[in-house]
């Protein structure tokens, strides 16, 4: 698959992941009714984007990472919360694993090394 598929389906998911962080926190289901604190979760989905976005390497590398946190509590919170809250703490989780995983060989496919082995082959 080309690196455009990555970086866009990167893109994709962590734009839905501030939705969904957003929506569940204001509206879908949140801690307190009315909305709580919690909706600043989304905040730091910001960082990486503008980079992510703009298709550098160093953002998908370190945003790989990043993203892990939100991974995290998806799961714990899948695992223990129930109904609406559980729907959504899993679909959290895929939305982190799909970055994650289009984040880490959009990062392969554009390394140095590999684009020059690709220039010398050409």
């Amino acid at each position: 698959m080309s690196t455009n598929f990555y970086r866009y389906s990167a893109s994709a998911s962590l734009i839905a992941l501030i939705a969904l962080c957003v929506a569940w926190e204001a509206v879908l289901a949140p801690i307190r009714p009315g909305g709580s604190w919690l909706i600043l979760k989304a905040l730091p989905l910001l960082l990486p984007l503008f980079g992510i976005l703009r298709g550098k390497r160093y953002t998908y590398q370190w945003g790989s990472m990043f993203v892990l946190f939100y991974f995290t509590e998806g799961v714990v919170r899948g695992w223990s919360d129930k109904g609406l809250t559980q729907s959504l703490a899993l679909t959290e989780t895929a939305l982190a694993v799909a970055f994650f995983i289009a984040a880490i060989y959009y990062a392969k496919l554009t390394a140095p090394s590999r684009l020059a082995g690709q220039q010398v082959n050409s």
